[in-house]
This record gives C-alpha cells, structure tokens and sequence, in this order.
C-alpha cells in the first residue's frame, strides 16, 4: 500500500483494460484495480452446465485480416497482445417488414462491393444510388479519422478542402442525409438494421457516427475471438502484468481523494492508493453522486450529468441458451438474425419503451456457426438480445420478477420459431437469463444502461469528440467507457480507453509529471 502509481485506472472493463496497457506500454507505473474476481466486465464468460457462454460480444467491428489489420487489431498489435479471431460469415439477416409494410427477409454480405450487390437483387434499380453513397461514407470515415488523430484540434481549412461533404452532413441525423440524397426507401429500411446496435433511432442518430459503425462492419467484416470474450480480457491482463502492471482484483474503489484541488489517490475497500492521475471506467454519474468532494465538481459538469442522466440508453435483455442438438439439426445457418415490427426505427424504438406487450425486438446469435467448438460435441448454443426500459422492471416484486425474466424468454424463442422455422425450445440444456438490473449488478452500470448515454442530438459522437482539446475541469481524474467520448461497443470502448489515457499522459507531461 505504500507504493506511488503514476496511474490508477478503475474498472477492468474494455476500456479500462486498454488504457491501462497503453499507459504501461508508454513506462507508466500503472495500477488496475476491479470490484469482480475477474476482469472484462461484460467482456469475460460464465458457466451453466456443461456451457461456456459468452455474455455480451455480438462482433466485433475494426478487426480486419492479419494481412491488413485495422485499428482494433492494430491496437491489441501494438499493445502486444495476441487474439485468436474468427472472421463471421455475413453482416446480417434482418426479418422484419419495409416501412410500406410488405414482408422483409434480407441477407447481407461483407464487403462494399457485395453489398451494393445485394442491394441491386434485393432493390433493382439502387445501384447508382448506392455507389454514390458509399463514396461519401469513405469520404467521411477519412475526416472523421483525421478529426480523431487531432484530439480534438482539427484544422477547419483541412476539413475544408479535403472533407467537405464531412462538413455537409455533420449536423444532421441519419434520416435526413438519406432523404437528402434521394436513397430508395427500401434501401434505408435495410441499412436501418444496425440501430440496435447503437440503441438510438435514425431520427435522432448523427450520420456521422452510424457511417463510421456501418462502414468499419461493410468494409472490413467482423470478427469474435475463438474463445469468448474472456480470451480479449486475460490477453490484455497478462501483457499488462508482461509490462510490470499491477492488478488488484476484488478490490472496490469507494473514494477519490484531493490534496486541495489536485487528484492524489483512492480509497478502496483494501485501503488507500496514492496516484497521480485516475482513469475512472465509470458513469460519472455515480462519480460526481458518491466518489469525490462535491465542491469540487464545476458547474458544467453538474448540469451535464443532471441533462445525460435523463438520456441513458439502452437497458440490455439477454437470454442465453444451451441446445443438445447442433446448429444443423435445428436448421440454424445463420450467425446473426434480428428480428423486428418493422424498418421504422423511430417506431421499433417507441415499441420498445412500450414494454412487454409492444416490445418484438430482438436478435439471435448461434455462437457455432462462426466457431463450431465453442460447445461440446452434438450441441449448439446462442442468445437473444432485446432492449428495455427502466419502468418495467423497477416495481417487480422477486416472484413476479422471475416470472416477467421468464415470460420474456419465452416471447422470443416463441419468436425464432415462428418468423423463422427454428424450434429450439425442446432441445434447450440450459438457459439462464439476464435482465436490466443483472447488467446494473455485475457491472455497476445505471439501471443497467451499458451503453451509458445516448449519442443523440446534442450529446451525439462527434459533439462530444470536438470537445476533446478543452481541459477536463478535474485535475487529475477523467472518467472513460461507455459515457465516454467514442460511445458504446467494444471496438468504440477499447478506442476510448487509449484516447483518455493519451490525454492523461499529456496532461502529467504538462505538469512536469
């Protein structure tokens, strides 16, 4: 207890665990510290029967080949860490109906070429609309990337002349530069599948920042690692360890603690750590609610929390299940199939918040059609994904909360069978479910929004990466995750634990620390 860290990262989630290699890979004395007995948080596996389940990863994005890595390989690369990846088979199967309400069963591929493709069969006549789109989607993944390199301090004569069409469509939502652009409706109906991934409405969405998901899935196709999540997770602990890292599992962080103004430790639940900096995997909601002095909070930080506690996002729902029959016994040939009402997701997001009764929504995974091991010979395994809100859940006593976890299972595996022709409810081993208020537990996350905020309207991605180059108003903490700048996801949380602990790393050089 008596050693100086330079570095205290809270939190061995995605972003924690990377801002605490990069922190180490730059000769930092760095210490992790994570409530859990393991890390990742919802990057790790867990156990039912003879089942390995992977609790959260759909797929990752910005993996790319070994040949032509991109950011995310690149990133797990330069960290030193290895991952054995397996590249997923399509983008999507969306069942659903088109905003005029004819019947929708799509399949898409990889790649942009294919998927211009595919859209030409699926809507004859998009082709020269859809090519003219997927030149400004490169166009604007190539400023984006450029504003991201900046921190913050893009030169406006630069995005000018190489990146206008960035500057045209940075203000609006996803809608309006499809409408803008005179993109068949069908074609937008299908490109909406991956809201769910974000959890924000294409009314509401920044082009921007679906572009940059969108494009990171089409062009450079998604991967999973072969060994569940947990595999990323004690990759990047051992390489940490590797670097002279410490990390201090059960270990709950209670208190930041200031010598005046200026960060200078944590009080945990086994005692206090002196550090010169936090990198804190944590809402800051419950920062500024219970871990530091409230003095010391500036204004503009109490009002920004009070606006974004009002925007949490989605509250996750998962049900997992173990099968004693393989994938193609039961007919299943796809690894990702969502399912919804309709392709309007300003209604499909409406019908979600309605609860039980309104909420359809869902998407399936089946683990081994990407990596036909991952369960034990003559079985299969998946899950179903679906979104909710905090009304439902929040007044259940515990029998009727059991009971709602369990109907809900049910809607959906009633769900696969029905729009898809796959039984699986008389072959299910295991099952086990998880609710909004699971997530909050084990993660300690509100209300179970993993997510954090929304990345909507004021509060969208690229609003809050523009603010990179002004002072953080705390010395010496910043908080990083899900709440921060890049957003949700896994690719978007190991992004922003490397980008927060640049800025911490500048800020310490700054102070001649």
């Amino acid at each position: 207890m008596n050693k100086h860290y330079d570095i205290c990262v809270v939190g061995a989630g995605n972003a924690g665990l990377s801002a605490a290699l990069h922190c180490a890979v730059e000769g930092k004395k760095v210490l992790l510290i994570e409530q859990h007995n393991l890390p990742g948080g919802c990057a790790t596996s867990f156990r039912r029967g003879r089942f390995e389940f992977e609790p959260s990863l759909h797929e990752l994005c910005d993996i790319g080949s070994a040949e032509d890595p991109a950011e995310i390989r690149q990133m797990m690369m330069d960290y030193g860490v290895e991952v054995e990846w397996k590249e997923v088979p399509d983008c999507f199967r969306i069942i659903s109906k088109y905003t005029d309400g004819t019947p929708m069963d799509v399949s898409m591929p990889f790649g942009c070429e294919n998927f211009i493709d595919k859209m030409e069969y699926y809507v004859p006549g998009s082709r020269p609309k859809m090519e003219e789109y997927f030149e400004l989607l490169n166009e604007t993944m190539a400023g984006t990337a450029y504003i991201s390199a900046s921190n913050g301090k893009a030169d406006s004569s630069v995005l000018k002349e190489k990146y206008p069409n960035l500057l045209r469509t940075g203000a609006y939502p996803v809608s309006k530069v499809w409408k803008a652009m005179g993109l068949p409706q069908k074609c937008c109906d299908i490109m909406s599948t991956y809201w769910g991934y974000l959890g924000v409405d294409m009314d509401r969405m920044a082009f921007i920042h679906y572009c940059n998901m969108f494009m990171k899935y089409v062009s450079r196709a998604a991967y999973i690692p072969a060994h569940t999540s947990h595999e990323i997770s004690n990759a990047m602990v051992e390489r940490l360890r590797e670097l002279g890292g410490d990390i201090w599992y059960n270990c709950r962080a209670e208190e930041f603690l200031f010598d005046g103004d200026q960060l200078c430790g944590v009080r945990t639940s086994c005692g206090e750590i002196s550090c010169d900096y936090v990198l804190a995997n944590i809402n800051p909601d419950i920062i500024y609610g219970k871990m530091m002095p409230k003095e010391l909070i500036p204004e503009r930080e109490k009002k920004l929390s009070a606006a974004r506690g009002k925007n949490y996002s989605a509250r996750m729902y998962t049900v997992y299940v173990g099968l004693n029959k393989t994938a193609e016994e039961l007919g299943i040939k796809d690894y990702c199939i969502f399912f919804a009402d309709t392709s309007d997701s300003v209604q499909e997001y409406k019908n979600i918040l309605g609860g039980y009764d309104s909420n359809n929504f869902t998407i399936f995974l089946c683990n081994n059609i990407v990596n036909p091991d991952c369960s034990p010979a003559g079985t299969s395994m998946g899950f179903f994904t679906s979104m909710g809100n905090r009304e439902e859940w929040s007044d259940l006593s515990q029998e009727d909360y059991v009971a709602y976890k369990n109907k809900y299972a049910k809607k959906f595996i009633k769900t696969l069978k029905d729009r898809a022709g796959i039984d699986i409810e008389p072959y299910i081993e295991e099952i086990c479910v998880a609710s909004p208020w699971t997530f909050a537990r084990y993660l300690g996350v509100p209300e179970g929004a993993v997510y954090g905020y929304e990345t909507a309207e004021w509060d969208a991605m690229m609003a809050r990466m523009m603010m990179l180059g002004t002072d953080y108003p705390i010395k010496g903490l910043r908080p990083i995750g899900a709440a921060g700048p890049r957003g949700d996801g896994y690719s978007s949380a190991y992004v922003c634990g490397r980008l927060m602990a640049r800025l911490a790393l500048k800020d310490l050089k700054e102070e001649g620390r």
